[in-house]
């Protein structure tokens, strides 16, 4: 697989490094893991699994493991990764779209599930030339869900406690093939699955959807820049500050610690999520 590195990141930001992730009211359904709400016939609050701590010191290792650095107790690496030892362990998948040298594989085995322009070419997201996944039809959905509800278990296998599943937002780079609600089912089936497998469930970025976490079943959110685009609130006030913020500039850590340093987990990460070690590495915290 493609390093994650280079899948997980906002897609906002190559417009950030050419030029240099109100919500509706949740009320009037039972209350869902910190202060959310649940659909009828989901899982109950007492049967899912522990989110993240709300405020603890965050790592994002998806470009590669390394030793925690000091006051860290959250951490997410690839799902091609080892959890961290003692550490509440994210697993990162990408969910909604497939990887650069993944492309073969899905073309030759699952040629369906990838969605196409009209003259039948995989629609790409451009930015790191990663095929969209097809998510417009129920039967896809379900198809789709037991490729990546394998990954889904292999993350607990190997001892994660949680998955963030990246890409929910790829319906805005369909060319209006997808939609929103294709991708809020698709997030629903995987959800499930991750719960299935003991892993509680992180909503990756879509500053749109918080409002629609109770349909999707998510935990908790994993967002990039949500400090420098002024987003923190929407995920905040949906998760109950069960949040943890990326920011990949120092202007946008300045942003997310002055609002929400005391609330939000944040961390300040360099562009491309290196190892501990390498030259260009960037870890800060507020």
């Amino acid at each position: 697989m493609q390093s994650a590195a280079a899948s997980a990141r906002s897609h906002r930001v190559p417009v950030l490094v050419a030029a240099l992730l109100a919500v509706a009211s949740l009320a009037g359904c039972g209350a869902g893991p910190g202060g959310g709400t649940l659909d009828r016939g989901r899982t109950s609050t007492a049967a899912r699994p522990t989110p993240p701590p709300v405020h603890a010191g965050f790592d994002y290792q998806i470009g590669g493991a390394y030793p925690p650095p000091d006051g860290v107790r959250v951490i997410s690496r690839d799902r091609g990764h080892s959890p961290a030892s003692g550490q509440y362990s994210i697993c990162y998948v990408n969910a909604f779209q497939a990887q650069p040298d993944a492309l073969d594989r899905w073309q030759r085995h699952h040629p369906e599930l990838v969605l196409r322009t009209k003259g039948g070419k995989p629609v790409l997201d451009t930015d790191w030339n990663e095929a969209l996944l097809d998510t417009s039809t129920a039967a896809h959905r379900k198809a789709l869900a037991r490729i990546v509800g394998r990954w889904i278990d292999g993350c607990a296998k190997k001892g994660f406690q949680a998955v963030e599943l990246d890409n929910l937002d790829s319906y805005e780079r369909s060319g209006g093939r997808l939609t929103e609600a294709d991708n809020v089912a698709f997030a629903a089936l995987l959800t499930r699955r991750a719960h299935r497998s003991g892993l509680a469930a992180g909503q990756k970025n879509a500053q749109e959807l918080p409002a629609r976490r109770s349909t999707m079943g998510f935990d908790f959110a994993v967002t990039e820049e949500c400090g420098q685009y002024k987003e923190c609130g929407q995920y905040a006030k949906a998760y109950d500050d069960r949040v943890l913020d990326v920011e990949y500039t120092a202007k946008g850590l300045a942003a997310a610690c002055r609002t929400w340093g005391k609330r939000l987990s944040v961390v300040r990460r360099d562009l491309d999520v290196r190892p501990a070690g390498e030259d260009g590495y960037v870890h800060e915290r507020c």
